[in-house]
């Protein structure tokens, strides 16, 4: 194979594809129309169905340069077929396209009118990296002190180039060009990729012409849900093997004479086929519009303010926010001004956030340039579909932000592409059924052959015997089974919203049914949002003092002037609005905050925001002139980022010539940036103290700038420029109270077997006490901290373990360092399970270092504190990579990551919907977790009570008209509608109603069809109901009144006969008796009581059966209809006997399900039969591992990657 064949695209990330080229081939072709003519058009249906068949057959594989059509395979190995598209562009686009540039020398810029903004790829790439290249720009020579026209791929291309053909497919909503340096397909970026902060800066608007030519490359700005006509919905919907399937069935029972049967299904499809159209076209209208969004944007074009579509914006437009706000259209990085934003539409996170100009660090020589990132810098991103509440500027300069990606590209766009083309949720459920269908397919060829054996012995003609073989297929494979199996998914959907729970996944709710482990987020979601504040500690000449209670009666100084100032709040409506701990903080100090009006009455104001004391006797400052009021401005603020754990601002007091900086965090963070001499030397002990108690703990420091440092100065400097060389201040305690039902729930998921874990972003001790406070560490269990260091100069990565301070004993309260307390240990590891608790830090080293040790940490971690946002998704990932069914449940805001890879992702958000994760929980605490699996189980054993039902229903009736086909009978064209309408689509539909049984149990319900247990049952049955029928059949034989069946030419005078209606009845009970029996309660449904509508109908089902077999007298209704022979009047005793077979099968179906197939014992003799050698989830074995390995972990000691161990005395943290 051609090395230029294939490549991968988005190389290392989950929109992974493996690209292939193939061009049609001529005799390929001419081959498929000709079966396509012998098999009536069948082929051309099968392709339409599977169209990398229709690839495979009317294509070769060739070079991607010469390809006409692309096969896409995903990390999923779900195919898809892309045709090769082409357009025309200018050269210039064009040729921007595949410049290939590998200078690394600062590049300069032009502005002429014909150059445009486009991706090129860095020569040094791999071709195979797909995707993921550098995109860089090409530029041409010009003074440096020229104004700046586009920062961008300004390329200087004369325009008699001949090449103007633009190639591309798209796939899911994305476009991939053809780049010809690189020799492949790659994805289209604008700014997001390898784009310098500072170049972002450079921006100053387009003319017409590079506008439209930018546009020609990226499309218009729209995220357009196509909403099909009824006229395409029909065909797609009609061409569905389910309804293909049925018009055969229908157009073969209607030429068999089934009029009435035929009739009845035809009608039934129709009604399906219009409510499916509807729906689906309502729920298109519905998603259309809640993404759809145009309105009008001011833009920088051709160097003026112009107001235009926001569809007609383009990557590296000069938009300006306006001062009242909006709703975004686009992604674009801020540049100027602030932003207070509601982000909730995305991470369900109903807090505001401050957004505020993206930093733009001068180039240092020999330094590689800072490069922009949508995920790195989201809090100098306004995302698209998020609502700019409030903006903030300074001076004379309007809030501007750079369009930096557009249409399906945004963040926006991508969570729509996520619900447009979901995942694979790797459940083996829906497989396995459809495994199913195959083997009843099987089942039918059998009967297809017995058939066609005893018809032809019994000299039937052709048509009849090509009807009846033709009749069995539709009989022995229920084409409904896939969709049956969804309704006890409907019906879990249906209640989970009634708790206010809502899901935009329903196939994701079976998966809870297997949950094993949850991870939560701690503040917001185990603890309250809101913090109080305990207390603070100030700092007074490098000591700690006592504990003040009231903040407000603190003297005026730097502490109470942080406290005051480092946070991001902001008033909407008048309202102070922002994240708790800073309101908790600030309403502490007792000063109001002031900010401009919604109007432009305050544009030249350099400080936007102003906070003052309320009370008198600070109200006034001392100066050289007199009295003045005493205000603090905030000049800049750096807001909190989890990846940096604090946040700054830049500050002004009224009437000082310089400004402060105060900074609010992490403590080990603050302390990390502060001067060491300004450090207690108690600092380490005294903030443990206080973490050890669960209070959350908060630093604060401070630092005087220089006189000569100016507004303009503060506007422009670096982050880490200002974060350094800090005077440490103080603490901040936060009490941060565990939520009412945290610990009830907790405890339920243990009593119920599921691991919890705690995954945040706080401190690690603080995340400790709350999991024991909460019971995810039990109180007397052992909590091994691990800190791992990445390798320094002369020492190779090494990992420290040592205990967690273990709680005090009833007998005796023990020392850490003596002997007594080091033998407790040892001996209480070997009996007890331990827990790890890692820190961010350390997980990123483990992960690079220490790998081989990954899955035996992860296995026995429980606490995972100072994890960033991309910590959490790959913790996730980890989890799931032992095996576990992984959920995760957060508030949304920096989780979004987690929650979507998890199996089942639950976000606290006060919105009725967030596309942030599968589940949206409207009740703000984790009450829904068990209601989410408890539900989760409900629905798949739902799911597998509907697949044995239909699955047996299928074989009750093939073995009915295997038994009628050897007399030269069958079913009546009014009993299948009795069979088919009346009797199993009722149970089929209500059987599902049951709700959850309320309490979780230990056990977890199967997850696959092929489970012992399932199989066992479903095969139990099935010999048992052919052996019942095939019994009452014989019977019938016997009997001295009996008169066999004389055949007749017609096929509807061989339906009324004795043992048509033995077998009929007999089969109706069987439909009746296994649909209450398939319809289990405990341990994961309520008892079937319960559900009345579905017991109401077994009832009146038996009941009108029960008349059937003993009515004493012969009842038109009956004969005519049903074509039933009245077998009590002729002979009470047999009645009886078929009475006892039923009673006989209802007992074993009953007794099998409730009783045999959950015995231990059962289990225990089918396991050697599967010849299972262990268990096949990596986290059993694993578990196993540790269980058996009394010496590991090596507590108190520092190991290596290379497995040495140095010995160092046992230590507490």
């Amino acid at each position: 194979m051609q090395k230029s064949q294939e490549n991968i695209l988005n190389h290392g990330t989950e929109d992974e594809l493996v690209c292939t080229g193939y061009r049609r081939s001529i005799p390929k072709t001419i081959l498929c129309a000709f079966l396509t003519i012998i098999t009536v058009g069948a082929l051309q249906l099968v392709f339409y169905w599977k169209p990398e068949w229709r690839l495979w057959c009317t294509s070769s594989k060739c070079a991607l340069k010469r390809a006409t059509k692309v096969l896409l395979q995903d990390q999923y190995k779900v195919l898809c077929v892309a045709g090769i598209k082409a357009r025309p562009l200018s050269a210039a686009a064009i040729e921007s396209l595949h410049i290939n540039s590998t200078s690394t020398e600062r590049h300069k810029y032009t502005s002429e009118s014909t150059d445009i903004a486009a991706p090129v790829t860095e020569g040094g790439d791999d071709v195979n990296n797909g995707g993921r290249h550098s995109h860089l720009w090409s530029y041409s020579s010009m003074d440096s002190d020229e104004e700046i026209d586009d920062t961008k791929a300004l390329i200087n291309i004369k325009k008699t180039e001949t090449r103007n053909s633009f190639r591309y497919f798209e796939h899911h909503k994305l476009l991939y060009y053809w780049n010809e340096p690189c020799d492949s397909y790659l994805r289209l970026y604008a700014l997001e990729e390898n784009t310098p902060c500072s170049s972002i800066y450079s921006y100053r608007g387009f003319n017409s012409d590079q506008k439209q030519q930018r546009q020609d490359i990226y499309g218009r700005n729209v995220i357009d849900v196509e909403v099909p006509s009824y006229l395409m919905l029909f065909v797609k919907e009609i061409l569905n093997p389910f309804y293909i399937f049925q018009i055969f069935s229908i157009i073969l029972w209607i030429m068999e004479n089934y009029f009435v049967y035929g009739g009845c299904i035809g009608v039934i499809i129709i009604i399906s086929l219009s409510v499916s159209l509807y729906e689906t076209k309502r729920q298109s209208i519905v998603l259309h519009d809640m993404v759809a969004h145009e309105s009008t944007v001011t833009v920088c074009r051709n160097g003026t303010e112009e107001e235009i579509n926001s569809g007609d914006v383009v990557p590296g437009d000069l938009i300006y926010i306006p001062p009242h706000g909006c709703i975004m259209s686009c992604d674009a990085a801020l540049i100027g001004g602030n932003c207070i934003v509601n982000e909730s539409m995305l991470t369900g996170e109903s807090v505001p956030v401050t957004k505020t100009p993206l930093p733009s660090p001068p180039s240092t020589e020999g330094e590689p340039p800072q490069y922009y990132s949508p995920e790195n810098h989201k809090r100098h991103t306004l995302f698209c579909g998020t609502k700019v509440i409030q903006t903030r500027y300074y001076g004379s300069e309007k809030v501007k932000a750079v369009v930096v990606r557009t249409g399906f590209s945004t963040m926006k766009g991508d969570l729509v592409r996520s619900i447009l083309f979901p995942k694979p949720v790797g459940f083996k459920l829906y497989s396995d059924s459809m495994k199913f269908i195959g083997i009843l397919a099987i089942l039918a060829s059998i009967g297809i052959i017995y058939s066609v054996v005893v018809l032809v012995m019994k000299g039937a003609r052709i048509s009849d015997i090509v009807y009846k073989a033709l009749d069995i297929i539709t009989v022995a494979v229920p084409p409904s089974l896939p969709a049956a199996m969804t309704v006890g998914t409907v019906y879990a959907q249906q209640r989970l919203k009634k708790g206010k729970v809502f899901c935009i996944s329903p196939q994701r709710i079976n998966i809870c049914g297997k949950l094993k482990l949850v991870c939560f987020d701690k503040t917001g979601t185990l603890t309250e949002d809101s913090l109080d504040l305990w207390g603070v500690v100030p700092l007074l000449d490098r000591i700690f003092q006592p504990v003040v209670q009231a903040a407000s009666t603190l003297p005026r100084g730097p502490f109470l002037a942080a406290m005051a100032t480092c946070h991001s709040l902001t008033r909407i409506d008048g309202e102070l609005v922002g994240d708790p701990l800073d309101l908790k903080m600030f309403e502490a100090t007792d000063w109001e905050l002031e900010e401009p009006g919604p109007d432009t009455s305050r544009f030249d104001s350099l400080i936007p925001t102003v906070v003052k004391p309320k009370t008198n006797d600070t109200l006034y400052a001392a100066s050289a002139e007199g009295e003045e009021e005493f205000e603090i401005g905030v000049v800049r603020q750096f807001p909190f980022t989890s990846s940096l754990q604090r946040m700054c601002v830049i500050t002004r007091t009224m009437g000082a010539k310089h400004m402060d900086v105060y900074v609010k965090g992490a403590p080990e963070m603050i302390a990390s940036l502060s001067d060491p001499k300004t450090l207690p030397e108690d600092f380490q002990e005294v903030l443990q103290n206080y973490t050890q108690q669960g209070f959350r703990v908060l630093a604060l420091a401070w630092r005087q700038m220089d006189p000569n440092f100016s507004w303009h100065h503060s506007q422009k400097i670096q982050r880490a420029e200002v974060e350094c060389n800090l005077t440490f201040l103080g603490l901040l305690i936060m009490q941060n109270a565990l939520k009412p039902v945290t610990t009830e729930i907790i405890k339920q998921l243990n009593d119920a077997n599921i691991r919890t874990v705690m995954v945040t972003g706080d401190n690690m001790l603080t995340a400790i006490s709350v999991a024991r406070d909460c019971g995810m560490v039990g109180r007397r269990s052992k909590v091994i901290v691990i800190n791992a260091h990445p390798p320094q100069a002369d020492l190779p990565a090494r990992i420290e373990w040592s205990y967690d301070t273990m709680p005090d004993r009833n007998s005796e309260c023990l020392s850490s360092n003596s002997e007594s307390y080091q033998e407790d240990i040892a001996v209480g590891l070997e009996h007890e399970k331990y827990h790890f608790a890692v820190a961010g830090k350390s997980f990123a080293v483990l992960k690079s270092h220490f790998p081989d040790l990954m899955d035996k940490i992860v296995q026995r971690g429980t606490v995972y504190a100072r994890m960033s946002p991309d910590q959490k998704t790959q913790l996730v990932e980890a989890l799931q990579s032992l095996g576990y069914c992984v959920g995760m449940c957060g508030d949304g805001a920096n989780d979004c990551g987690a929650l979507k890879m998890a199996h089942a992702g639950i976000s606290l958000s006060e919105a009725e919907a967030s596309v942030a994760s599968p589940f949206t929980s409207m009740v703000p605490d984790i009450s829904c977790v068990p209601n989410v699996i408890r539900e989760g189980r409900a629905a798949l054993m739902t799911s597998f009570g509907v697949f044995k039902y239909m699955a047996l229903y299928s074989v009750i009736q093939f073995t009915s008209v295997m038994l009628l086909y050897w007399i030269d009978s069958n079913l009546g064209d009014w009993q299948f509608l009795y069979v088919d309408l009346v009797i199993t689509t009722t149970v089929a539909v209500l059987m599902g109603r049951n709700e959850a049984y309320p309490k979780l149990v230990k056990q977890r319900p199967p997850g696959s069809i092929t489970n012992p247990t399932i199989l066992v049952s479903i095969l139990s049955e099935i010999l048992v109901v052919a052996a019942v029928q095939t019994t009452g059949y014989f019977l019938l034989l016997t009997q001295p009144w009996f008169t066999p069946l004389t055949p007749s030419h017609d096929p509807d005078d061989n339906i009324l006969c004795y043992e048509n209606s033995v077998i009929f009845l007999i089969s109706s009970f069987q439909y009746i008796m296994l649909a209450a029996a398939f319809s289990k309660g405990k341990p994961y449904r309520l008892p079937i009581w319960t559900n009345v509508l579905f017991l109401i109908a077994l009832i009146v089902l038996v009941s009108t059966t029960v008349v059937m077999l003993f009515l004493p007298v012969e009842w038109s209704i009956f004969t005519n209809f049903l074509q039933l022979k009245q077998i009590a009047p002729v002979s009470l005793q047999f009645t009886l006997v078929i009475a006892a077979l039923v009673l006989f099968n209802a007992l074993f179906a009953f007794i099998m399900e409730t009783c045999v197939v959950d015995l231990p014992a059962l289990k225990r003799v089918i396991r050697p039969l599967r010849c299972k050698k262990g268990p096949k989830n990596r986290y059993k074995l694993v578990e196993a591992d540790l269980t058996n390995d009394p010496s590991w972990p090596p507590v108190g000691h520092t190991s290596s990657p290379h497995n040495k161990i140095f010995n160092v005395s046992i230590n507490s943290v």
